[in-house]
């Protein structure tokens, strides 16, 4: 029991070193800071990598009690595991704080990430809006001759598909 909660306390602090990179990360996103938005990308990887090695260990934790307590690994959440602790009340305590740590650290950060991809997605449109004005500005204008089918014929003015003009 006593590893699981250690388990969950490390796992709440990589958390809430994630959600202190992702919330810097809104700033950077903002000023468009590529090179910085890259380190930034790298360091959250990296915290990314060990939150998933916490996950191991606390699967393998969660196994080890399960077996113990003769239940289901599968079914055996860890709101289950602090309402059968209830003869253990320390231990109930302890598991329950940082199951709510965890909880809200989690909340958080997707939250902040839910703002960063709506940034990022805002910036993208940008950019496509940005490279669509500078085509529409390198090409004429069409003319307004139309073909059989009543639409556009999409002839440009000035433009010509030939290449050279002999006649100039």
């Amino acid at each position: 029991m006593e590893n699981l909660v250690d388990v969950l306390d490390r796992e709440c602090s990589s958390y809430e070193k994630l959600l202190g990179l992702s919330s810097r990360k809104t700033s950077i996103i903002v000023r468009g800071d590529l090179a910085a938005l890259a380190k930034i990308t790298d360091e959250e990887q990296y915290i990314i990598g060990n939150i998933q090695s916490l996950e191991k260990q606390r699967e393998t934790a969660m196994k080890d009690i399960a077996n113990v307590l003769n239940k289901d690994v599968d079914s055996l959440k860890l709101t289950d595991l602090i309402a059968v602790l209830e003869k253990r009340p320390d231990d109930q305590k302890k598991l329950a704080l940082q199951r709510d740590r965890l909880v809200g650290v989690a909340d958080n950060v997707r939250r902040v990430n839910g703002q960063n991809q709506e940034l990022l997605r805002s910036s993208l449109e940008m950019v496509q809006f940005e490279m669509n004005i500078i085509q529409a500005s390198k090409r004429a204008p069409e003319t307004a001759n139309y073909s059989r089918a009543a639409g556009t014929t999409g002839d440009v003015i000035g433009y010509t598909s030939g290449g050279f003009d002999a006649k100039q």
